[in-house]
Order: C-alpha cells, then sequence, then structure tokens
C-alpha cells in the first residue's frame, strides 16, 4: 500500500475520533470549568504519553525540536481546547461547526507557511468549496449564535491550524504519538499548575456525562485521535489530508443518529456528497 493511501487511511480514523471533542466538550463544560477542563484532559494524556515514551525508551528531541513542539503544544494542547471550552459556554456544538468547516483551509495555508507545501491552484479551489459548504450549512441550521463565542472559535481554528500542519512536519522526523507526547509533556508544568488552581468542588455533584466527556477529550481527543492524524498528515501532505476535517461535522451529524435517533435531513446528504466531491478534487489537485 502506497504511504499516501496509509496517509488517508490514517487521517480518516483520526477525524472519526475527533468528531465526537465538540460535543463531549460541550457535555464537559457542564460540570468542570473550561480552564480545568482544558488543563485536566492535558494532564492525563501527558501522563499517558509519559507511559508510552518510557515504555517503548523514546529518546529525546534535538534542541533544534524545542520551538516546533512550543507551537504544537500552544496550538493543540493549550489553544484549541481552551478557547473552544470557553466558546462553547454561549453557543452550541452545532453553531460550532462553521468555524470547524473552516479548519481545513487554515490548516492548508499553514502547510504552506510551516510545511513548505505547494498545492496547485485547483486544490485551493476545492478547499475553498468545501469549507463554504459546511459553513453555510451549520449556518442554516443554527439557532444559538454569540460573538464572542464566535470570536474564540475564529482564534481557535486559526491556532489549530497551525498546531496541525507544525506537528505534522515534525512527525516526518519523530513520528506522529512522539510528537503529540512530548508536545504533552513540555506543557505539564504548566497545565498540573492550572489543574491545581482551578480544581473543582467535588464535595458537590457532577454529572456522570461530565466525566465521560473530560475522559473521552483526555483518552481520545487529545492523545489517540493525534496518534492517527499526525501520521496521517505526514504520510499523505497536509494541505491534501487535511482537507478530511471538511468531513468531521457529518460524522458527527451521523453518529447522533445511530446513537442517538436524531434526524438526518435529505439536504444534509447531499452536502455531505459535495464536501466528499471537494476533498476528492482536493486530493487530486494537492
Amino acid at each position: 500500500m502506497q504511504a499516501k493511501t496509509k496517509g488517508w487511511i490514517n487521517g480518516l480514523l483520526g477525524v472519526l475520533i475527533f468528531s465526537g471533542s465538540l460535543p463531549a466538550t460541550r457535555i464537559a463544560v457542564e460540570g468542570f470549568s473550561p480552564f480545568f477542563l482544558t488543563s485536566a484532559r492535558a494532564v492525563i494524556a501527558a501522563l499517558l504519553g509519559l507511559l508510552l515514551l518510557y515504555a517503548l525508551k523514546q529518546k529525546r528531541p534535538d534542541k533544534a525540536d524545542f520551538i516546533s513542539l512550543c507551537l504544537v503544544s500552544i496550538g493543540v494542547v493549550i489553544g484549541f481546547p481552551l478557547l473552544t471550552a470557553l466558546a462553547l459556554q454561549t453557543i452550541t456544538a452545532a453553531h460550532s461547526i462553521v468555524f470547524i468547516g473552516l479548519l481545513p483551509f487554515a490548516t492548508a495555508i499553514f502547510a504552506v507557511l510551516r510545511g513548505g507545501e505547494r498545492p496547485g491552484k485547483l486544490f485551493w479551489l476545492f478547499s475553498l468549496m468545501g469549507s463554504m459548504a459546511v459553513a453555510l450549512f451549520a449556518l442554516s441550521t443554527s439557532e444559538a449564535t454569540s460573538f464572542p463565542g464566535d470570536l474564540l472559535m475564529l482564534g481557535a481554528i486559526i491556532i489549530c491550524g497551525l498546531g496541525y500542519a507544525e506537528g505534522a512536519a515534525l512527525s516526518r522526523r519523530l513520528g506522529g504519538w512522539q510528537v503529540i507526547s512530548w508536545a504533552l509533556l513540555l506543557s505539564l508544568p504548566i497545565m498540573a499548575l492550572v489543574a491545581m488552581i482551578t480544581l473543582p468542588d467535588f464535595s458537590s455533584a457532577i454529572a456522570p456525562s461530565a466525566w465521560l466527556g473530560l475522559g473521552y477529550v483526555s483518552v481520545f481527543s487529545m492523545l489517540i485521535g493525534f496518534v492517527f492524524w499526525y501520521r496521517g498528515l505526514a504520510q499523505g501532505g497536509i494541505a491534501a489530508v487535511g482537507q478530511l476535517q471538511l468531513l468531521q461535522p457529518f460524522f458527527g451529524f451521523f453518529l447522533a443518529f445511530l446513537l442517538l435517533g436524531e434526524h438526518i435531513s435529505w439536504s444534509m446528504i447531499a452536502v455531505t456528497l459535495l464536501v466528499i466531491g471537494c476533498v476528492a478534487g482536493a486530493r487530486k489537485y494537492a
């Protein structure tokens, strides 16, 4: 199997895992503050990453990798989780999809700026079409909106795109799970301190759903998802495989249909098919 094909398979697995992140975050902030949620998920994932690094006897990154690991940590360990958790206090998970639709485009831009990639002109056309299709569909089905929440989500998308591209470029040398594990360890001291400061009052009842949300974003969104995602980006190309994120909202919708029995409209199916076409076009011309 070709490396690029493996990259698309790994990327797709990563997107499937990430598709539950925003709903899980929305549930978790009902029981925890955004600052505790962000720090706790990073601490839990960092401890798991430390076990992996120790068990598999991974050597430390070079000093030259420090800045890149800092950017990954700021982008995907601290920035995106915190900004989305803050935003989801005032907007719904459905409305946040408007901005998730822009993430592949942001990732592609940073793939050029930080990853050294040069996609073709038609790639940008398909990427923009796919992003607009997701954003417009989300806007047409969304009700709750908030200017501060929208601003926070926009910042989250920009900083996440940087973290994705930087981590993928670094994964070519260190490996996908190693990059996220080292980035988590780099942020561990400050995240552990924030977790201690923002520790919730456990004497009051915290819903089991909030604990489940914390567990999901800690183990799957913060660690396991990145194992596949960074590997996929490194193998198949940051800009190209990054377009798979366009499918993330629709995976979430279909999961809601399968698990919760929520309705799926014909318009959702039509937009999904359009987005699949855009992803295919972006892959061809990347």
